[in-house]
Order: structure tokens, then C-alpha cells, then sequence
């Protein structure tokens, strides 16, 4: 987990601009332009570093177990779509549950360990997806997030800022 962490951390690095339009993708491996993307792109881009494709991981699970994910309730799509559905994060929600391991959300801040993903809802339903890390606040002791909620990948103290609505730790095929 230690270079997931470190992948991410140095994602916050990078000038991204926040757009979440539907852009084709080459499959497997395939990317959003560099300079853009959304809170999925940092973690999708920080598990690439590490060797796992979650763009291949999450289309071959929801192929096998279509009906298990939210994408035909929640978007109407009628089959899966390797542009996109990895991008989502209640697909991703979905995908850690199924493949990683679900960890109890709580209100202790110890519970969250670095290379823990994180989901909130940022207020009417909006998702949002972010990764801990292993420094942490000198205000507060908690460990930090690597996220993207709209201003390029940031470093920051927001593990409770919005409702969490899930806790996950993936370790994917190759970690």
C-alpha cells in the first residue's frame, strides 16, 4: 500500500482541471486527457502507478455482474460502457465492496488507515471519492486525503467534511 499511497500524494503534483465530460477511452488502459478529470480520475490514475487498471477491473466485474451495479438505475444505461464506468464512484462503491474489503464507517478518525478509499456525499446526492494518506494535519492529527472535488488533486484535512458514505481497501490483482 505503500506505493499507492505515494502514487497518490504525487498525483497532487499535477494541474488538472476538473471537467467530468463523457470522453471515449481507449480500453484497456485508457485515460482522460492529463489535464483534466474528477475525483475517479485520481484514484483510477493513482492505482495505474501501482499496475491495476481499474479500468479493466470494474468492466470485467460489471460484464460478469451486471446486475449488481447501479449503472442501469442511476444513469438508464442498457449495457456496461468502458468509457465510463469506472469513472463513476457509486460504481466504484460497488466494485470495492465486491472485490476489496468494506470497512466499518465510523467517526474515529484512527480507523482510517493510509491507502483506505473514502466515499461522501457531498450534499444532494453528489458523490465524491478520495484516497488517505499517510501525513497527516498538524491541526487536528488526522490522516490526510488525496482528492479532487474541484480544484485539481489536493492534499487536504476533509476526511469529515461531508457525510461518509463508504470505506473500502482495495489491493487489487497486483499489490
Amino acid at each position: 500500500m505503500h506505493r499507492l499511497v505515494a502514487a497518490a500524494m504525487e498525483r497532487t503534483t499535477h494541474q488538472v482541471a476538473y471537467t467530468s465530460a463523457y470522453v471515449r477511452l481507449a480500453y484497456p488502459g485508457g485515460d482522460v486527457p492529463a489535464s483534466t478529470g474528477v475525483c475517479s480520475d485520481e484514484i483510477i490514475r493513482s492505482y495505474r502507478v501501482v499496475g491495476v487498471d481499474l479500468q479493466k477491473e470494474v468492466h470485467e466485474d460489471i460484464v460478469k455482474n451486471w446486475s449488481a451495479y447501479p449503472a442501469r438505475t442511476i444513469w438508464g444505461q442498457a449495457h456496461p460502457d468502458t468509457n465510463i464506468d469506472h469513472r463513476r464512484v457509486p460504481n466504484l462503491m460497488v466494485f470495492f465492496s465486491r472485490k476489496g474489503e468494506t470497512l466499518r464507517v465510523t467517526p474515529r478518525a484512527e480507523d482510517y488507515s493510509p491507502g483506505d478509499l473514502v466515499t461522501w456525499d457531498l450534499g444532494g446526492n453528489v458523490p465524491h471519492i478520495g484516497i488517505v494518506v499517510s501525513p497527516q494535519s498538524a491541526e487536528s492529527g488526522r490522516h490526510l486525503i488525496v482528492h479532487n472535488v474541484g480544484e485539481g488533486p489536493k492534499m487536504e484535512d476533509v476526511l469529515f467534511a461531508w457525510k461518509i458514505t463508504g470505506h473500502y481497501r482495495y489491493f487489487g490483482p497486483n499489490l
